[in-house]
């Protein structure tokens, strides 16, 4: 599906966000969430006690709220979220601290990719630079796919996140090309698309859900694809030879 303001010429480069554009990020965090529990439930079983699962994503709500300053650092945030839980249990263990966060966080880079990205992202990747460019903190070498990237932008490490026109500015800064020179692909609305636009990119939608457009007086996409497949076609339209900026 072709927005209004779809864009005839090709981008130079991409960047691409990562959670629920390359995979869905609901089962993954819920299988960290239940592999943190039985863990504790081992090793603090206090902690498993006074912070099961939902107290435990409660806790790491207030925190967020608390500390605004770690707003783009998820990992941050869940590390304090432990380091509180076993304060509050009047447990002082660092290295179980770790080692539970540890287990979270490999957990978390175990995905499962949408049907179409496996042979999507090698084509994609072989007509364009792709950088990626997220808020979260997936591990793209442990996920195995970062050879399908020139880099990768996180906003745990340039202290911003999307939709702030910093973020994306870091990302043209790693390509060396102009806004204008590159599309963002991204399922949010506001934090990929509308930023995207308000930092001179072009945006991709990917809007799998075919769900309306929720932001009426906020700039809107210049595409919109249902997954990655059909952004390759389209993409293949403009441009039928791969690009030589690799």
């Amino acid at each position: 599906m072709l927005s209004a303001r779809a864009r005839s010429a090709p981008p130079a480069a991409l960047t691409l966000d990562l959670d629920d554009t390359l995979w869905p990020i609901l089962p993954v965090i819920l299988r960290c969430e239940t592999a943190l529990e039985s863990f504790l439930r081992e090793h603090a079983p206090a902690v498993a006690e006074r912070y099961p699962g939902l107290a435990m994503r409660a806790l790491r709500d207030a925190i967020f709220a608390e500390r605004p300053d770690l707003a783009h650092d998820y990992g941050a945030v869940r590390r304090l979220s432990l380091e509180r839980a076993f304060e509050h249990c009047g447990l002082h263990a660092p290295a179980l601290v770790e080692a539970a966060y540890a287990l979270f966080y490999a957990t978390r880079n175990q995905v499962e990719c949408y049907p179409e990205v496996d042979q999507t992202l090698p084509a994609l990747a072989a007509r364009h630079r792709i950088v990626a460019l997220t808020n979260g903190n997936a591990d793209l070498a442990r996920i195995g796919l970062d050879h399908h990237f020139h880099g990768a932008v996180f906003a745990r490490q340039v202290g911003c996140a999307k939709p702030d026109p910093r973020i994306f500015g870091h990302a043209l800064a790693l390509l060396e090309l102009p806004a204008g020179a590159v599309w963002h692909v991204g399922d949010d609305p506001l934090l990929d698309v509308v930023g995207a636009r308000r930092a001179g990119m072009g945006a991709v939608w990917l809007n799998r859900e075919d769900r309306p457009w929720p932001h009426p007086d906020l700039p809107g996409p210049d595409l919109v694809v249902r997954d990655l497949a059909e952004l390759a076609s389209h993409l293949a339209d403009l441009s039928p030879t791969p690009s030589t900026l690799r």
